[in-house]
Parts: structure tokens; C-alpha cells; sequence
């Protein structure tokens, strides 16, 4: 008997026969329809590190008397004021003051193209490198008041080079497929692989495959049905290679992998909506509806981890 059009591709129905095509030429069929015409897509995403907070404060670090004050500076960027007082005298007034830097490798100068020190003593970094990390010194001398003796105080900051992780999204989707034991999964899965890595290619990202597995399942008051569980994981590549911060929208990772994400579910939301509309039975492999899972994964660049333990203020931070 043959199968009408059915109006959703869901979970349990019946394995309907494709009539007129070949079992894989119908999948790679329904596949390819998706690849003509995706229209861009729309929204960006921006992400800061967990610890980090759009307030005056959070420019200007002061020091302390009793511990090492740590401070996050992410590489190639401008580092926060770091401020040669402690909160208490950054309040108070200084009569002569006078400041002394001093870091891993000496003496800093304030004309370092690297380094700035300002009139009120504050270390400022300019494209900030990995060398340039270590313990920093301050030394203050200072009259709380004319009458009054000169006072020295000695101020350390222990100086951290950290990079935003670059974060990747895994996806995992189920298809009804073909026997197990078929070529056909085989050949489906590859055109799948080549339609998502064309879909997310123009904006320098890709797509690949963590692992493939076809499974019997057992349908609720129902027999059995194969099915093709996918994992892949959509990442992009740094268009600048991390030499130089990129002010470029079009190569700012984030905003890319945003529109590679919207790109992948966009794909199997019209595959849905495709099969709806199929005047045809459905071929033997579809993607089964409400079954794309999507899974937002940090990673830190080789020589870079996090910890939140012993950077609890930089939560997120790979150092």
C-alpha cells in the first residue's frame, strides 16, 4: 500500500519506501535542497570573561601592603592603570610624592615604547606580551603632611598574560536510517559532512566529525528502527592568527561562530520543513525532528589553561 504525505518527519513513524529513486539519491536530494539560497545569518555574539565588569574600577587596579596584588592583562591589549598607592592613600593627600617601578627585568623607564608610567605614577602596558609578565615592584616615598617625615612604602603586583578561550559548539543530531550494516549510512553521512563544512565555509570556520554510530532502537509501542547518531563539533580559525588584535567585525571570532551556529540550525529546521511539504513517501534516511542538541564548549590554546582556584577574580581566563 503506498504511504501518504506525511505532515512532520517525527520519531516512531513507520519506515515508509521511497518509490521512482534509489534510496541514497533521495537522501542526497533532500540534503542538497538546504545548501541553495541559505540566506545569511543575522546577530553577533560578544562574549567577556565572567570576572569582568564595565565599571571605573575595574581600569585602575591599587596595590597592597599585606599580599601581592594580581593583575589580567590579555595579550596584545592595553592593560588597566595599575596604581602605585593602596586604596587608603589613593584617597588621601601625597606632599612629594615619588615612584619607582621595578620589574622582572629591572628598572622600568617610563620612555619604554612597551611600558608607560604616567605623573601620578600609575604602570600602564601597551600591547602587552607574554615576556612581559613576572612580579612588579613599586616603590613610594612620600609626606602624609609638610611637618611630618618622609614615609616609604613598597608595593608588589604579580602580572598575568591571559587570552578569552576560544569557546566551540557540539552539535548532536538523529537520523532514521538505513539498515546498519548499509553503504548507504556511509555515503549519506560524507554528503551530510560536505553540505554543513560548505554552509559555515565562507565565514572561516568548520565542521568536523566527532563520531558516527548507527543504533536499533526500540520505539515506544513500537518495534525497531535504525538510526544514525551524529556528533560534530563547528569551530572557526583565526583569520589573523592571534599576531594582532583584529578590529575587523568580519574576523572577530566570536561574531563568526555565532553566524556558523545560526547557519547549522537554520539547516535542520528546513529539513524538518522540507519533509513536511513532500508530496512523496520520505526517503530512508531523515533527520528526525527535535533531535539537534547543541553544546557551547570552552577550550584554551596550547601553553594555556584556566584555573579558578588560583585566579578565582579571572574565572574564565586561559593563563
Amino acid at each position: 500500500m503506498e504511504a501518504s504525505a506525511p505532515g512532520r518527519a517525527r520519531r516512531g513513524r513507520r519506515q515508509a519506501r521511497a518509490a521512482g529513486f534509489p534510496l541514497f539519491r533521495a537522501a542526497v536530494v533532500l540534503l542538497s535542497a538546504f545548501v541553495v539560497q541559505a540566506p545569511p545569518a543575522v546577530g553577533h555574539l560578544i562574549r567577556l570573561p565572567r570576572g569582568f565588569r564595565l565599571s571605573k574600577d575595574v581600569l585602575k587596579i591599587v596595590g597592597s601592603p599585606n599580599y601581592p596584588v594580581k593583575v589580567y592583562v590579555m595579550l596584545h591589549q592595553r592593560s588597566p592603570h595599575v596604581l602605585c598607592v593602596t586604596q587608603r592613600l589613593r584617597n588621601s593627600e601625597l606632599i612629594d610624592p615619588l615612584f619607582q617601578w621595578h620589574g622582572p627585568k629591572g628598572k622600568v623607564i617610563s620612555e619604554n615604547s612597551t611600558t608607560h608610567i604616567t605623573s601620578t605614577g600609575s604602570l600602564v602596558f601597551q600591547d602587552f606580551e607574554e615576556g612581559m609578565t613576572g612580579v612588579y615592584t613599586c616603590f613610594l616615598e612620600y609626606k602624609p603632611t609638610v611637618e611630618e617625615v618622609v614615609k616609604n612604602l613598597q608595593l608588589k603586583f604579580i602580572v598575568y598574560a591571559y587570552r578569552e578561550p576560544r569557546f566551540y559548539y557540539q552539535f548532536t543530531a538523529r537520523y532514521h536510517a538505513a539498515p546498519c550494516n548499509s553503504v548507504y549510512n556511509v555515503s549519506f553521512e560524507n554528503k551530510l559532512l560536505q553540505i554543513l563544512s560548505k554552509l559555515v565555509h565562507d565565514l572561516s570556520c568548520e565542521v568536523s566529525l566527532l563520531k558516527s554510530e548507527c543504533h536499533h532502537v526500540k520505539m515506544q509501542k513500537a518495534g525497531f528502527q535504525n538510526e544514525l547518531f551524529f556528533k560534530f563539533a563547528v569551530s572557526c580559525l583565526d583569520t589573523e592568527k592571534e599576531t594582532k588584535p583584529c578590529d575587523d567585525q568580519s574576523c572577530d571570532y566570536s561574531r563568526r561562530l555565532s553566524k556558523a551556529k545560526n547557519l547549522i540550525e537554520r539547516f535542520f529546521n528546513q529539513q524538518v520543513t522540507v519533509l513536511g511539504r513532500r508530496a512523496e513517501p520520505l526517503p530512508e534516511i531523515y533527520y528526525i525532528e527535535d533531535t539537534l542538541q547543541m553544546v557551547w564548549i570552552n577550550r584554551c590554546f596550547p601553553g594555556y589553561g584556566i584555573n579558578t582556584l588560583k585566579h578565582p577574580k579571572c574565572p574564565e581566563c586561559c593563563d
